[in-house]
């Protein structure tokens, strides 16, 4: 108890960072009540409305009025449908007893780590990385250990740098292909030695693939999404795997994603689901069996492309203005950028720019401990005029 008679917060809220991104949201929110324009670079929320298949089908569902729990595990016209997904993406069948169909990615991580850490079991994570992923670990009583990252490893892991930071406490190694806040990927033959270290060492792996669709090469498959995107679960059934309907598939609202379990884990994630979530978002599941719709797909490879022009714009103009951009985004929508030879700190300029130039970007802070001062991260999930129109601002705050 506290001096005044009242209950203490847990000691874990000590450790817990708000989420700054959002803050910055908030205050974006404000300027523009006023009468200001922003432009919104901030967050990682495609501006694309839900596919018009996926509206229809909640709408046909919900009219029918039988909108009950389903199982814990998601309905079982859904779990088929992701693992057809995953036969005719990637070539990888998945049993769909092994899909795990959850509030969002954060209910499939969340589920992931509660089957996996006792306290005190550290978690290996590459900093930097989405915040959320260490603060999902400190809730549960376990240690983030983060692994330092740069644009020389294209701010990933590699096996050498796991080996020598694995402790008799690891349990375990969370990576993300492609990645927030850098947009960039772990290579097959990288990831098949990360799996190969932790998989010696008794650990397991998670892989955040909610960024698989949005990839940038020149290579398809039948359902598009960028041929050299390829499924850690190409290489073993013990990986978990989280994604999504949020990013590729522009429903971040309906707060639906999925985890691919491994099976001796299945009956665990199960009974966590059951008392955590009971079920996720009935009216979101129905809708989502729109998503794999030919149709929806190929507006979706629409948008991925004009995610591309995005990049291919932004990219050069912030060089230009004197952001350097070390390793080059090959998924997701984000630009991580050393902003050290404009400021001498990310989050004091990120305010300055808010509030004279108009423009929203994310300092550092967010993403850990790794020189949060010297970067940003520029989110390109707006229109391209409304890009120009943020470098343009940017070019006349700067002088250039």
């Amino acid at each position: 108890m506290t001096r005044d008679n009242q209950p203490a917060s847990a000691r874990r809220m000590v450790d817990i960072a708000p989420f700054h991104v959002m803050e910055l949201l908030t205050r974006a929110r404000q300027l523009e009540a006023e009468g200001r324009s922003i432009i919104h670079m901030e967050v990682g929320e495609p501006d694309f409305p839900t596919p018009q298949p996926v509206i229809e089908a909640a709408s046909e569902f919900i009219r029918g009025g039988q909108v009950f729990y389903t199982p814990a595990l998601g309905i079982p016209a859904l779990r088929e449908a992701i693992a057809r997904f995953y036969a005719d993406r990637y070539g990888v069948r998945i049993s769909p007893e092994r899909i795990a169909v959850t509030a969002g990615a954060s209910g499939a991580l969340l589920l992931a780590l509660a089957a996996l850490l006792d306290p005190g079991d550290e978690l290996l994570l590459p900093d930097p990385g989405y915040p959320c992923n260490r603060h999902f670990v400190r809730t549960l009583e376990g240690v983030p250990r983060a692994l330092f990252v740069g644009p020389e490893t294209g701010y990933q892991p590699t096996a050498e740098q796991v080996a020598q930071h694995w402790t008799n406490r690891s349990k375990g190694l969370l990576v993300a292909s492609p990645a927030n806040p850098t947009g960039t990927m772990i290579s097959p033959e990288a990831m098949a030695g990360l799996a190969d270290c932790v998989a010696g060492r008794g650990g397991a792996l998670l892989v955040d693939e909610i960024y698989h669709g949005l990839t940038y090469a020149p290579k398809e498959t039948p359902l598009g999404g960028g041929g050299d995107a390829r499924t850690a679960l190409s290489l073993s059934d013990e990986v978990f795997v989280i994604n999504s309907f949020s990013k590729y598939f522009g429903m971040t609202g309906w707060r639906l994603g999925w985890l691919v379990v491994p099976p001796r884990f299945v009956r665990d994630i199960e009974k966590l689901a059951q008392n955590l979530f009971i079920s996720p978002s009935t009216p979101a599941q129905h809708a989502a069996l729109a998503a794999f719709r030919p149709e929806t797909i190929a507006l979706l490879e629409t948008r991925r492309a004009e995610f591309q022009a995005r990049r291919d714009f932004l990219l050069p103009a912030l060089r230009r203005l004197g952001f350097r951009i070390a390793a080059e985004p090959r998924g997701a929508f984000y630009l991580y950028a050393d902003c050290s030879d404009l400021a001498p700190d990310s989050d004091v300029f990120a305010r300055e720019l808010i509030e004279q130039a108009g423009v929203a970007i994310t300092p550092g802070l967010d993403f850990g401990d790794n020189a949060p001062q010297r970067h940003m991260r520029f989110a390109y999930t707006v229109a391209r005029d409304k890009l120009e129109e943020g470098v343009a601002r940017l070019a006349r705050h700067l002088g250039k």
